[in-house]
């Protein structure tokens, strides 16, 4: 009976040893009741400087993105992780710096693979798995995959490409395939790249019968870029923000109404404000600055749209809202914007959408958590789209392995008021795959030029108009101090030989060993 009972006794202990540390080998995440809703806004070739609260010289009004700083916190010193479309939207969802798959240039049409390997962790397959529903609206620009009538893969750029497509077939390789639950969007830039037509899901529910006819379209500055593409008959050029925006208020709202007690990501991927600046009918001429300046007007009420829908659903207090933008503006848009409007997207940065400098990739970064981050707050801290990952993880206490997340570090302390450097060094890329790297002050350039536009160009891209006086015409590279030439105009690699081969040595090391954050705990 004593032996029974002894046994009895260890048997008991025993499983609550083996119970206690089945549970401390468990992932670590928080109560699923607590775990906030996650709303991230991307803007299209929006500027650091087409933003009222970050320029008090901009002609364009902004009023809802400046309440949403005003009730949050802006960020001084973000930026993209390249300074064009595809390759940040890669980098953002993923966490890695997409200059480590040696993909140059952009997507267009139905142009494929999707840069996002098969089982790559994404910010929307990790959300997942912490509970939360996830869904995209508008556009996707990472690469996907469709197919001919006898089955074959298309992966190239173009209208002959997108010729070949077999409609009743699924597309592979899109947000479905990397954690979104619901998607409704486009391939790549909506009103661009040879394709005008929706996919739902993973299926081009309506396909495109015709060549555009762009003979009825707005003819300004800001209207070109518009590709003689296939276009559906329910695509409408100049409404495609309404649609993507009416998307994510169903969402929003079927999503309340069902399953209130669940934590939902949506990702609203704009068109504004890439070219062709097509503002919808509500807002031609709304403002002082020309169709461009009432795209960004149409913008800002898309923002202010979600934020009203939050707030009337009884959710906007457990909601983090992130807005931000992909790269700089656009060199035409920048060009005529200057010109006619004395409005400057860039402001205060030199170059724009392509450039290695600031203008081309330091991007406005604004966020609200009520309760959390205090409402009126600046942080200076230099942050990257790229860390949006390791953030959510922190937020919802997943443990990121190490093959995910190479260049992604955790900014929550940031968002939540400190004052400590979130990462020492920032990595940077161009579309011609030109790398920079930022430590502190200290920006170092690893070649020549701006690394994306050509500065001998004249005409409507032509950037030669800016093009500043090069003090060290010879030297391989760029050095700049940021805190003393904001504007990157005093070349300092000949003045500090030893800060060069640092940063050059280092970001080498970032490149070889494939990872720019620390290995996770």
């Amino acid at each position: 009976m004593f032996m029974r009972t002894l046994s009895s006794n260890y048997m008991t202990l025993h499983c609550l040893v083996v119970f206690f540390l089945t549970m401390l080998a468990q992932p670590i995440r928080a109560d699923e009741e607590q775990l906030p809703n996650i709303v991230l806004i991307l803007a299209d070739d929006l500027g650091y400087g087409d933003v009222g609260c970050y320029n008090p010289q901009s002609k364009v009004p902004t009023p809802h993105l400046d309440r949403l700083a005003k009730e949050g916190i802006r960020f001084t010193d973000a930026h993209s992780p390249s300074t064009v479309c595809t390759p940040t939207r890669y980098s953002l969802l993923t966490g890695r710096m997409a200059f480590r798959l040696n993909y140059r240039g952009v997507f267009t049409g139905v142009g494929g693979p999707c840069l996002i390997n098969h089982g790559r962790l994404t910010m929307a397959s990790m959300l997942k798995q912490q509970g939360y529903a996830t869904a995209m609206f508008g556009k996707w620009h990472v690469g996907l995959t469709a197919y001919d009538k006898e089955g074959k893969a298309i992966h190239q750029n173009g209208l002959k490409a997108v010729q070949r497509i077999d409609y009743s077939r699924e597309l592979e390789g899109g947000p479905l395939d990397h954690g979104f639950e619901q998607f409704f969007g486009t391939a790549s830039c909506p009103t661009t790249d040879w394709l005008y037509a929706y996919i739902d899901g993973d299926r081009i529910p309506v396909p495109p019968k015709r060549i555009v006819d762009r003979g009825p379209l707005p003819k300004h500055p800001y209207s070109r870029d518009n590709r003689p593409g296939m276009i559906a008959p329910d695509f409408d050029l100049e409404e495609v923000d309404m649609v993507f925006l009416e998307k994510s208020k169903e969402f929003l709202k079927q999503h309340t109404k069902e399953s209130p007690d669940k934590p939902f990501f949506l990702f609203h991927s704009m068109q504004a404000v890439h070219l062709p600046s097509f503002p919808g009918d509500a807002f031609k001429e709304k403002t002082k600055a020309g169709p461009h300046g009432d795209f960004i007007f149409e913008l800002d009420f898309v923002v202010g749209e979600l934020l009203k829908t939050l707030e009337e659903l009884g959710v906007a207090d457990n909601t983090l809202v992130i807005f931000t933008s992909d790269n700089g503006p656009e060199v035409p848009t920048t060009i005529a914007m200057r010109r006619d409007h004395q409005h400057d997207g860039a402001r205060p940065w030199r170059g724009v959408k392509r450039d290695q400098w600031e203008g081309g990739h330091r991007v406005p970064f604004i966020a609200r958590w009520p309760g959390k981050i205090r409402a009126g707050s600046t942080a200076a801290q230099t942050i990257c789209l790229t860390d949006l990952l390791a953030t959510a993880a922190a937020i919802t206490e997943f443990k990121l392995p190490n093959h995910a997340g190479e260049d992604s570090f955790n900014f929550l302390p940031a968002l939540l008021g400190s004052k400590e450097p979130v990462r020492e060094y920032t990595l940077h890329q161009t579309i011609s795959l030109a790398l920079a790297i930022r430590q502190g002050d200290w920006k170092y350039l690893d070649h020549q030029g701006s690394g994306g536009n050509n500065y001998n160009r004249t005409g409507e891209w032509g950037m030669k108009q800016f093009a500043l006086p090069e003090l060290a015409p010879d030297a391989p590279g760029q050095l700049y101090n940021l805190k003393q030439d904001p504007g990157e105009s005093q070349n300092l690699y000949y003045e500090y030989p030893d800060i060069v081969e640092k940063l050059k040595q280092q970001l080498q090391s970032f490149v070889k060993n494939g990872r720019s954050a620390p290995i996770h705990p």
